[in-house]
């Protein structure tokens, strides 16, 4: 909700400075003031606070014991599908053409790939996605150590993020 009412302010005054910017690499306004940042039309932080609202109504489902038919899954596993390419996207983005990270899509990063992992395998290793036995025990194996795919996706994009900005670590540190 911050970014959101950080973008509200920026339209209605371009010379504002956000919360989040920080130096000229960790910077939302100069994320915020790039196409990409309103890629369907309207700001991609709408797409966000609506995006991850379904992952916690799921949750809470969950919890108080709801049980969810495989098209449920589908569907959901799709929307999470569609989070997980669009913020890799946005990170290709806002590394490569914008030449500036935002520490909000950072976080959402952040809890998208990992959800996007867990509910994949998860999904594979029931009977959510396939009834083929031989993927749902390579997903079997694999579910203990989703944590590395996790850890290995996030590690490639600090990597990219810091070979891209060598002075990164220095302005954070200094």
């Amino acid at each position: 909700m911050a970014l959101i009412t950080e973008r509200v302010k920026l339209l209605l005054d371009p010379e504002y400075t956000l919360n989040c910017d920080i130096n000229p690499l960790i910077s939302c306004g100069n994320v915020m003031a790039s196409w990409q940042a309103s890629l369907l039309g309207f700001p991609n932080p709408l797409l966000g606070v609506a995006g991850l609202v379904a992952p916690i109504a799921v949750g809470v489902a969950l919890l108080a014991g709801a049980r969810f038919d495989r098209w449920f899954w589908w569907t959901f596993l799709t929307g999470v599908t569609g989070a997980f390419v669009f913020v890799h996207w946005l990170f290709e983005q806002a590394v490569y053409q914008i030449g500036a990270l935002c520490p909000w899509c950072m976080l959402v990063w952040l809890m998208v790939i990992p959800m996007f992992w867990v509910l994949l395998i998860w999904a594979l290793k029931g009977d959510v996605l396939t009834s083929n036995a031989a993927v749902q025990r390579l997903a079997g194996a694999v579910w203990p150590f989703t944590w590395v795919i996790v850890l290995a996706n996030l590690v490639a994009i600090a990597v990219a993020i810091l070979v891209q900005f060598p002075t990164l670590l220095g302005l954070l540190l200094g």
